[in-house]
């Protein structure tokens, strides 16, 4: 046996159960152990030429090999850290949402360790990765906010630490179970902006209009600061002279009425705008408008449906119906099916009896479904007040509004033209129907909702 052949020999016999234990004890050996491992490996090669120096070559590899494993044992063991978290179990769909690690060493060591959590990639941690210094028995505190890309229902299981060595030759990655359970909502927290500007009569920075009533209404609901819109009849001259202030009365309309939502769950809500699907533009719509709705007294139901009817939250009031509608609601999503618009409305017709309103939510782009959405809107006319809300595609419009268009863009804009001509159509059926109708971009849907369900109370169409 040659020298250089006893010495690879040597070093396979040690090097095969270190690299067991340490693929099982997860520790990795860093950059710079391996740049000083091409020292002693330049060194056997010498043996080529040199075969005497055997023993030196010997001795510089136990001299490495003593090194690194005394580096090894300074690797902190993983009871001597902890990790926790805190965060609320409730999110909101794009919305920053704060979560707290805390890091404890329990040891009498400092260390450098890179933290970073077991967050799935749908709520897009920022940042995804700390680096911090851990001192003798101390406490780290860090901070990252989630920003979700999806709704339902989340866990995150664990954390991972990545630990150094004290000479930076290992490292070893230390994983704490440490599960907390997240529910990403629609965006609920428009409804605390809509209640904070309604407190202060500013809904008009979310497009929200006041609408003229018709008629007079005698229940006292309220008083409110004066605005040059009301009429001086309604002045509450004790309660101004009491606050030296001009205050009137607030008047509600005929409440305990009922609104029905029908999502449409199909292929046709899949399409995403601004980052985020039509359905789940549509569903933060008729969140808020179900929580203005409620507010006022009246009575507000949810039916989700695709190929088959999913789920069904019968109208009532009372706020407890908004946890009823989110709950049932949150981790429903869209699906590549054909949209059964007959069993969603046969299975109406058989679960809601009383006149309501009834809005159904969905996107139409061929005449297949816009039969199908004018028939079975078209027969609730009577028994019911239907209102279809239709959401447009902006490259249409983009596509028509090029000025001067040539080439490609030509064709393009003439056939954005044909359709939304074909829409125009479809909306004017509607009309000629009874049906109310909403044409609206899926982003800016929510103001003009609430508008028309306002106009329709104003109106007492209901």
């Amino acid at each position: 046996m040659t020298p250089m052949l006893a010495v690879l020999l040597a070093i396979a016999a040690v090097a095969a159960p270190l690299g067991a234990a340490a693929r099982w004890l997860h520790v990795m050996p860093r950059a710079r152990l391996v740049l000083l491992a091409l020292a002693p490996a330049a060194a056997t090669f010498a043996l080529l030429v040199v075969p005497e120096a055997v023993w030196v070559v010997a001795a510089i590899d136990g001299l490495l090999l003593a090194a690194a494993l005394a580096d090894a044992a300074t690797l902190p063991r993983k009871r001597q850290l902890s990790v926790e978290r805190s965060a609320l179990r409730i999110a909101s769909l794009r919305k920053p949402h704060t979560v707290v690690l805390t890091v404890l060493n329990h040891g009498r060591r400092a260390f450098q360790a890179e933290l970073r959590d077991g967050v799935p990639h749908e709520l897009a941690p920022e940042p995804d990765e700390f680096t911090l210094g851990l001192a003798p028995r101390s406490r780290s505190t860090l901070h990252y906010v989630l920003r979700p890309r999806r709704r339902g229902a989340f866990t995150i299981d664990r954390a991972h630490l990545r630990v150094r060595s004290r000479w930076g030759l290992w490292q070893r990655i230390l994983s704490y179970p440490v599960e907390t359970r997240l529910s990403i909502y629609p965006d609920i927290k428009q409804l605390s902006q809509y209640a904070l500007l309604a407190r202060t009569n500013r809904l008009s920075l979310m497009g929200v209009r006041r609408t003229r009533r018709v008629g007079h209404d005698h229940d006292f609901e309220r008083l409110r600061d004066y605005t040059r819109d009301d009429n001086y009849k309604h002045l509450d001259w004790r309660a101004t002279a009491r606050r030296r202030k001009l205050t009137v009365r607030d008047f509600q309309t005929s409440q305990s009425q009922r609104i029905v939502f029908m999502l449409d769950c199909g292929r046709m809500m899949t399409n995403e705008a601004e980052g985020i699907s039509l359905f789940d533009h549509a569903l933060n719509a008729t969140l808020l408008l179900s929580y203005v709705a409620l507010r006022q007294g009246d009575q507000a139901g949810m039916i989700t449906f695709s190929d088959a009817v999913h789920s069904y939250i019968p109208p009532r009031g009372g706020m407890q119906q908004m946890n009823r509608l989110l709950h049932a609601s949150f981790d429903r999503f869209p699906e590549l099916v054909e949209s059964r618009y007959d069993q969603a409305f046969r299975y109406l017709a058989s679960h809601c009896r009383q006149r309501a309103l009834v809005v159904l939510v969905t996107n139409v782009i061929d005449e297949v479904n816009a039969n199908q959405v004018e028939q079975y809107l078209g027969n609730l006319v009577g028994r019911h007040l239907p209102l279809g809300v239709l959401l447009r595609d902006r490259r249409l419009f983009d596509a028509v509004e090029v000025e001067h268009p040539a080439g490609d863009a030509l064709w393009r804009a003439a056939a954005a033209a044909d359709i939304l001509t074909w829409r125009h159509q479809v909306l004017t059926d509607l009309h000629g129907k009874g049906v109310l109708s909403l044409d609206v971009f899926p982003e800016s849907m929510t103001a003009p909702l609430v508008n028309r369900y306002l106009e329709i109370k104003a109106r007492h169409l209901l």
